[in-house]
């Protein structure tokens, strides 16, 4: 008898619709001689079902369950493909995990944690993972920018800490544009982390559990046309994203055996994607994306077709390790 999963898409950030476009990619490719998927659209307004002719059929939000010509359909998994709140940070996990239903990504206190950048780098450091040298605000407090130049340097990246995407992003090159910065910042998160500039290749690792092991893929190298890898370079073509890394065999281990342990230090569940900047000739840890992208445009597909992994196969792996959990 055929699953009934629910492909979580959208969400209440900026990433709306590229969560949406992941979700159709999923919705396309799930197996069907195995499974039956519905595209489940969660938006702050409301939650409903779109069926093929695009008609919207509510959820019930007691139960995750949906009633359609009369018959009311449970599901037996949530794939989630939410990028941002709350599919990200841990909130519908959470909801999930209360009404007992399955879902593909990781448990609620490891989304929270690694959707907050801050307080990621803080548990990873002990591990010995090296990071930027960061400085913390919060929106309200005075905005020291001698401080922050003292300790960060210039030119430094202001981000929101709790947002994906690029979204909230600045490179910022003088003392002078921190408060404007902080104040992009500040529209995306009431949080913000300033970074120093790290000068290197950017790669970004591609970690999942795949037929119950955790698997490292091919290393993509990241040459953004602008100055950096912003929502442009990320999701509109202005970038190269060359997989595998055009980075030494060694240097390849290395980041991957990074990300694995990471994976592992934190119990990931799911889909991850780590971002790395080869600095001084190591791996210097940026942030984790829990939710990766997997539209037409994004990393993580890429990087399993390299592998020789399908989307089929990449899907269809992780609603069963979500049903045998």
């Amino acid at each position: 008898m055929k699953k009934n999963i629910a492909i979580a898409m959208g969400g209440y950030s900026s990433e709306y619709r590229i969560s949406i476009n992941s979700g159709n990619i999923v919705y396309k490719n799930l197996d069907r001689d195995l499974y039956e998927p519905y595209r489940v659209h969660i938006l702050q307004s409301e939650w409903f079902v779109v069926t093929e002719d695009d008609t919207p059929y509510p959820i019930n939000k007691s139960n995750f369950t949906v009633t359609i010509d009369d018959k009311v359909i449970s599901f037996d998994c949530v794939f989630n493909t939410i990028h941002g709140t709350p599919g990200e940070n841990g909130l519908l996990q959470a909801y999930l995990e209360l009404i007992g239903v399955p879902q593909t990504s990781c448990d609620y206190y490891q989304s929270a944690l690694t959707f907050n950048k801050r307080d990621l780098i803080s548990v990873l450091r002990p591990y010995g993972v090296k990071t930027a040298t960061n400085y913390f605000l919060n929106k309200g407090e005075d905005i020291d920018t001698k401080a922050i130049v003292d300790r960060v340097g210039l030119p430094c990246f202001v981000k929101a800490n709790r947002a994906g995407s690029s979204f909230g992003v600045t490179k910022v090159k003088t003392e002078e544009e921190i408060v404007s910065a902080a104040k992009t910042a500040f529209t995306e998160d009431d949080e913000a982390i300033i970074e120093s500039f790290l000068d290197g290749t950017e790669v970004s690792v591609g970690v999942i559990m795949y037929k119950g092991e955790i698997v490292a893929l091919p290393v993509t190298e990241i040459v953004p046309d602008g100055e950096f890898f912003d929502y442009e370079a990320k999701y509109l073509g202005k970038s190269q994203e060359i997989t595998p890394a055009r980075i030494s065999e060694e240097d390849t281990l290395k980041v991957q055996e990074i990300a694995k342990m990471i994976y592992r230090k934190l119990k990931m569940k799911g889909f991850s994607r780590s971002e790395f900047i080869f600095h001084d000739g190591e791996p210097h840890f940026i942030e984790m994306n829990t939710n990766p992208g997997i539209s037409q445009a994004s990393i993580l597909p890429q990087q399993a077709e390299k592998a020789g992994i399908t989307l089929k196969d990449l899907f269809g792996s992780a609603v069963e390790a979500a049903l045998n959990q």
